[in-house]
């Protein structure tokens, strides 16, 4: 059984990438092989509308047809039995990266029937994770369970399922006096990574186990 993860993160050690690994952990745990890509190491793109994966009869039908840094990793996500995605939120939405990769990986799946349907060829379990500055407070206000209930939608339709992991005001850095950063407390995001993150990630660790359960409680 093999679990993939995703970094959309541009640091490999730091939220994100730590809870990613977690999950990763979890599975690990229960039996699972895994490997963790980070997206900021791969020369790649999003999608460029050249619809090869639509075009029926063409070699390309169903599959994503641009040939980067990305479609060996695609290859392996399609092989996998699960996926767990993590991104930090800039600006009120994902990773530029991260929007990008979910274009190269959703995109040749989604079929254009009525109802609209997936070329995928068999049901993946998803999870996608979220760090964040923002209170959970904060983040209903800006509308972000729109953008989480979005993925899960697109990633349950064409993959199989998905489930999301939020995490709250989250710490930035180790050292907030060398930035400009009046909005937020620094002892207080300290004490927040000490006592809060560490239950995020447990949460991650079980979130990848639960993963790999379900997947054996369906046959895998």
């Amino acid at each position: 059984m093999k679990i993939i993860g995703v970094n959309g993160s541009p640091r490999k050690s730091w939220n994100t990438a730590v809870l990613v690994m977690k999950a990763l952990e979890g599975a690990a745990a229960t039996g699972a092989t895994t490997e963790l890509f980070h997206l900021y190491d791969i020369d790649f793109k999003g999608c460029r509308s050249c619809f090869a994966c639509k075009t029926i009869g063409g070699r390309s039908y169903g599959l994503c047809n641009v040939k980067d840094g990305l479609l060996p990793v695609l290859r392996k996500i399609a092989d996998a039995d699960a996926l767990v995605i993590g991104s930090p939120i800039y600006l009120g939405s994902v990773t530029g990266e991260i929007r990008s990769f979910l274009e190269r990986l959703l995109y040749p799946f989604l079929a254009y029937t009525l109802p609209i349907g997936t070329l995928f060829p068999k049901k993946m379990a998803t999870a996608f994770i979220y760090s964040m500055n923002s209170s959970e407070e904060q983040s209903r206000m800006r509308g972000y369970e729109y953008i989480f209930k979005n993925h899960e939608y697109y990633l349950g339709t064409i993959l199989g399922s998905c489930e999301s992991l939020c995490c709250f005001d989250t710490c930035q850095l180790d050292d907030y006096s060398k930035i400009l950063m009046e909005t937020y407390d620094p002892v207080k995001k300290a004490e927040r990574r000490k006592d809060v993150f560490p239950q995020d990630c447990h949460n991650a660790y079980e979130l990848g186990k639960r993963l790999v359960l379900g997947l054996i409680a369906g046959g895998k």
